[in-house]
């Protein structure tokens, strides 16, 4: 099993977010740690550079894979707006 480090800036970001939520995305990195390449369809491979992102409802996180290590990057909130016509 990978071991799961945080950078400062993700560390920063999970104390800011609902308790429920840092479970779930902690759940879930779990679940990568044991098997990082696995088929998974919430998971992407980065373009133009290393690492993945995973999607966990709105939420995004950046990691990369160093040895055997998860490294969490970068947490964020994808806002998602809704336009409605009107007639």
């Amino acid at each position: 099993m990978y071991k799961i480090e945080y950078s400062k800036t993700a560390i920063k970001k999970l104390n800011k977010i609902p308790k429920n939520l840092v479970k779930r995305i902690q759940n879930k990195l779990t679940e990568i740690a044991q098997n990082p390449y696995r088929e998974n369809p919430n998971l992407k491979k980065l373009v133009g550079r290393e690492g993945y992102r995973l999607r966990i409802g709105d939420w995004r996180i950046i990691y990369e894979i160093n040895n055997d290590r998860i490294v969490i990057l970068v947490l964020y909130q994808i806002r998602l707006i809704s336009h409605t016509k009107r007639y």
